[in-house]
């Protein structure tokens, strides 16, 4: 095996190669040494202290990348035996994000735009050499951006699953406290209604009528938080059964407003057919909810929109301001007093965060006194997967 390395005769720092002073080791895809020495020597003159080693086969190429991490790849698009532009798979079956830049002699405008589109993250001709350094530094910044951009979302999730962990934790060490609060209210409300003063009994339904709300309210908590947490594998679903699932268990409140629902023909989804009844219920049961003057007329339909099947439950009820259609998807934010409509605002929160998990998206239209339409989008064609 033939593997050269071209040394700095510069003093090397431990500058930031991004600031255009720092060390920068360069793996150059090359078979001409005076074009790598070449190529070396313009981003010296640039002011960083580069260094770098030679590939000239793919065999060469995967092993100098497992024996040292180059900061940049710096690729000759056309090699006896193989594409320079191999190197940016290779990196990928590696699982690197290493930055590639083909550095060819000839390249045309169609295939540079092909090459930039399969993952290279800039061209520079050989005879346009003082590009090089430029490219160099701005793809450095742009993988400096990935790798911020990577870690914030990795902080982001940890930050997420530790929330969810103590909110299912919370809710779950507060049920049997506030159960004992909330029974022993309730006695003292049976046993002592009406043999004290008017302020007592007042006082005592507050008691009960508050730890009522707060058991709810830690339940609702604890449902949330398990949204997820239990799921099961995801795989080919009747949308169609699901519906009648989550219209069995409405039926009660169903037949007591005289709800009509109508729906058509629903697709097969991949899906957690317990959480797609879950998403079905909540949104056919605030239909009925916060329903108008008259009974409740709610449509279910889907169809496809390119790479998603949109599910759409439309009610003629009492509709959402424009300014609040976000608001309604925020946990225990209600738009009404527990007075005009009992809950705590969480149902359409798990609707989220399920189409969510499940690589989807909800929206609602709707009007104030116009009735609404709430959306959910999933993947035509999901992955099936176990989710823990």
């Amino acid at each position: 095996m033939l593997t050269e390395t071209i040394a700095s005769d510069e003093k090397v720092t431990t500058q930031d190669p991004e600031q255009g002073r720092g060390e920068l080791h360069a793996l150059i895809v090359e078979d001409e040494r005076a074009d790598a020495e070449l190529a070396l020597r313009v981003l010296r003159e640039a002011g960083l202290s580069a260094t770098g080693d030679v590939a000239q086969t793919p065999e060469e190429f995967t092993e100098l990348v497992r024996k040292k991490l180059p900061d940049v790849i710096l690729a000759d698009y056309k090699l006896p035996g193989w594409n320079g532009m191999e190197s940016v798979e290779i990196l990928r079956q590696e699982g690197l994000d290493i930055p590639v830049i083909l550095v060819s002699g000839a390249l045309g405008e169609l295939t540079a735009v092909e090459c930039i589109k399969q993952g290279a993250a800039d061209y520079v001709l050989k005879d346009q050499l003082g590009r090089l350094p430029e490219s160099v530094r701005r793809a450095m910044r742009e993988k400096a951006l990935r790798q911020e951009n990577k870690q914030a979302q990795e902080d982001l999730a940890r930050s997420n699953r530790d929330l969810e962990q103590f909110a299912y934790v919370a809710s779950h060490d507060l049920q049997e406290p506030l159960r004992m609060v909330a029974t022993y209210t309730q006695l003292l409300a049976e046993r002592y209604a009406g043999k004290l003063d008017s302020n007592a009994d007042k006082y005592i339904h507050y008691a009960v009528e508050g730890a009522l709300r707060m058991q709810k309210l830690v339940q609702d908590l604890l449902a949330f938080s398990r949204v997820g947490r239990q799921g099961r594998a995801l795989e080919n679903v009747d949308s169609n059964a699901v519906l009648q699932v989550a219209l069995k268990n409405l039926e009660a409140a169903i037949q007591e407003s005289g709800t009509k629902v109508e729906h058509a023909q629903l697709p097969q989804v991949i899906a957690d057919s317990s959480q797609l009844v879950q998403v079905f219920q909540n949104l056919i049961g605030n239909a009925i909810k916060f329903r108008g003057a008259e009974p409740p007329l709610i449509r279910v339909g889907a169809e496809s929109m390119g790479q998603e099947l949109v599910f759409s439950v439309a009610d003629n009820g009492i509709g959402i301001a424009p300014e609040d259609r976000e608001q309604v998807f925020v946990i225990f934010r209600r738009l009404h007093t527990h007075a005009e409509y009992a809950g705590n605002g969480i149902g359409l929160s798990i609707c989220k965060k399920i189409i969510e998990q499940h690589g989807g998206r909800i929206w609602v239209e709707s009007e104030p006194g116009r009735g609404s339409i709430f959306y959910f989008g999933l993947p035509a064609k999901a992955s099936i997967q176990q989710r823990g």
